[in-house]
């Protein structure tokens, strides 16, 4: 019995489909998030506190920068076997990581996790546009942005359960019959590509593309923790990406087969969604860091209760979107949705703002409501916006390019707001102790852990929470900007009418912006 094709694909084998691609991109969202509750943990076990950031830089490296590879080579030479490679990759990652004895081992393990990830990540997006059309893609495509918001929020939730409960090493193995599952039910189910086309590979591009992103994202997750940010290597990584952020431009105008193609950008909606996407992740990733720190330090709950504190945001995300998808499906332009996301998403970030140490859990947990809301309207309709406005043979590129921006905005923010946060600290501690000082006041802003905290006295115990809580408010302060940002460059974003054929050629003109927008 062949294996299926495009055209033969029934609605039971659609489901399976999006079970396993869903799946995929859980294992592969969580993993970027799950381990951060458990660092603490690993640290006492494999003691190797000085490397303790590479564990998530080495996950976190890997993702971005194989990101635009996994979705051109997909492009070329059909989806399912490289999705399938990256499960097998992401498994063996997960497994060795369990199996670590050492943080050297653990962190070239996660990089290698981190490879089979990215690839988990655009596929499973990439996958979806190849079986089902625009205008049918919506109702499926808000459970991927569910599914990677639902990520987000759970990751600490789970990391922190099972380090409790069990052994941090269950944090990797867990992900092994999930995987398996996953390769199960794509290799039954999944279509391949019938095309078999000899392809130039662009290793040039490849490579300077992945010394440029490497070089930027090393300066934003060190600096200010590993690295100072004014020293000669902090600054060397900043520069040289840059430099040669420069040189990729140049090679992919010289490549036959660019793994970011030049014309993408010329595509408004590629270039549109990938500037939102750049601001929303800064926004929104540097804005989540501070959520579990907040609940574990200044209302000392566990790691485990932090996650649960959390829940309101996934329902936000999860709720609007289903609901985003559904709508577009049944014919609603895509248009208003991140508009009104950014919009809500600001909002959100305006009432964190007002947040302290006496806000109760209710008010705190609709804040976070609206924030997950505006988060869920604005993240997977523009992947899908994208996905229509550019030929199918670009699909995996387009795709790619949009995490790639997003990813990338998220290690900016979360550096930047870190940044901010470790600067603002110490002046709120001098503030709080005056004239009188404190030996406190020594300490860098990453000493002051819920351990640490429970052993102060009431005085000073309450003088810091209050400054920990009042520097937190600062960030969100510092995140609204962005979120304004988001809103003007979600107004450029043009209406695209949805194909409803997979291989259909979006139109060539966008509709006009001043179109009604429902």
């Amino acid at each position: 019995m062949g294996e299926p094709s495009i055209a033969t694909i029934t609605k039971r084998e659609l489901y399976f489909i999006l079970g396993a691609l869903m799946m995929g991109m859980l294992l592969a969202a969580l993993d970027g998030t799950i381990v951060a509750t458990a660092l603490p943990t690993i640290v006492g076990d494999l003691h190797g506190a000085s490397h303790l950031s590479w564990v998530v830089v080495a996950y976190l490296l890997a993702t971005t920068v194989s990101v635009p590879l996994w979705g051109k080579l997909g492009d070329l030479y059909g989806r399912k076997s490289f999705f399938q490679a990256a499960i097998v990759i992401f498994l063996v990652g997960s497994m060795l990581c369990g199996l670590s004895h050492t943080f050297v081992e653990l962190i070239i393990f996660r990089a290698l996790q981190g490879l089979g990830g990215g690839g988990l990540m655009v596929g499973a997006q990439a996958i979806i546009a190849d079986v089902v059309s625009p205008r049918e893609r919506g109702r499926y495509a808000g459970f991927f942005g569910a599914t990677f918001g639902a990520a987000t929020v759970l990751g600490p939730l789970l990391g922190g359960f099972i380090v409790e409960y069990w052994s941090w090493r269950w944090i990797f193995y867990i992900n092994l019959p999930l995987g398996i599952a996953a390769l199960v039910v794509t290799a039954a189910v999944l279509p391949s590509s019938a095309k078999r086309v000899q392809h130039i590979i662009d290793y040039a591009g490849i490579l300077v593309l992945t010394v440029a992103a490497s070089a930027l994202i090393l300066f934003t997750s060190l600096g200010g923790t590993t690295l100072a940010w004014l020293t000669a290597p902090s600054l060397a990584l900043l520069i040289g990406g840059l430099a040669v952020t420069v040189v990729f431009v140049f090679v992919e105008r010289r490549s036959k087969e660019p793994i970011l193609a030049p014309h993408l950008f010329t595509n408004r909606v590629f270039s549109s969604a990938s500037a939102i996407g750049f601001v929303v992740g800064f926004a929104m990733y540097g804005a989540l860091v501070f959520l579990p720190l907040y609940f574990q330090d200044v209302r000392g709950t566990s790691p485990t209760m932090s996650g649960l504190r959390l829940l309101p945001m996934m329902a936000g995300l999860f709720t609007t979107s289903i609901v985003t998808g559904f709508l577009v499906s049944r014919g609603w332009k895509y248009r208003p949705f991140p508009i009104l996301g950014t919009v809500v998403m600001t909002v959100g970030l305006i009432l964190l703002s007002t947040v302290n140490g006496s806000t109760s859990s209710v008010v705190l947990g609709l804040y976070m409501l609206v924030l997950g809301m505006g988060l869920g309207l604005v993240m997977q309709i523009l992947v899908t916006a994208v996905q229509n406005s550019v030929a199918p043979s670009d699909i995996g590129a387009a795709t790619a390019g949009t995490n790639f921006f997003r990813s990338m905005g998220g290690s900016f923010g979360t550096a930047v707001f870190g940044a901010l946060y470790a600067n603002e600290l110490p002046h709120q501690l001098a503030s709080g102790f005056g004239v009188a000082g404190s030996p406190i006041l020594g300490l860098a802003p990453s000493s002051f852990t819920p351990e640490l905290l429970k052993k102060l006295p009431p005085g000073e115990l309450s003088i810091i929470l209050h400054a920990i809580a009042s520097s937190i408010q600062k960030v969100y302060l510092w995140a609204i900007p962005f979120g304004i940002i988001a809103i003007f460059l979600s107004l450029t974003l043009p209406e695209i009418k949805l194909r409803t054929s997979v291989h259909q050629v979006a139109d060539e003109v966008p509709m006009s912006n001043a179109d009604p927008l429902l």
